[in-house]
């Protein structure tokens, strides 16, 4: 189970996103889109006069393994072919059915006590 949970947290790409003020950081998103500042309408008019904007994005790609090469049964050696064969039909045999066992007395009913030779012998097991 952990080396399933690896190989998928090994494989997934995500972003994460950084809106600046100035040099503040106001917003930081790792799945969706960033909230910009109250500056944005302010910085568009400001950009215009100054060439110089006052906001900045700042976008982090962290890129997962994309080299996942799934391999067949016909690609092993021999040796590793019989190996692997060898332990499905170990593992397999474990869990074989128990022959059905015959129980003689099954259908047996005992017979009627006519009276209790416990209380009639005074034999008494404490």
């Amino acid at each position: 189970m952990l080396l399933a949970l690896l190989v998928l947290f090994s494989t997934v790409s995500f972003t994460i996103e950084k809106h600046f003020c100035g040099d503040v950081l106001v917003d930081v998103s790792v799945f969706t889109e960033v909230d910009k500042c109250a500056m944005e309408a302010y910085e568009i008019a400001l950009e215009k006069i100054t060439k110089k904007p006052c906001c900045k994005d700042v976008v982090d790609v962290i890129e997962g393994q994309n080299e996942l090469k799934p391999s067949s049964f016909e690609d092993l050696d021999f040796d590793e072919q019989q190996i692997i064969a060898s332990y499905t039909y170990a593992y397999f045999s474990l869990f074989k059915a128990l022959p059905k066992q015959i129980t003689p007395h099954k259908d047996y009913s005992p017979p009627n006590l006519v009276t209790d030779i416990h209380v009639l012998d005074q034999v008494f097991i404490i």
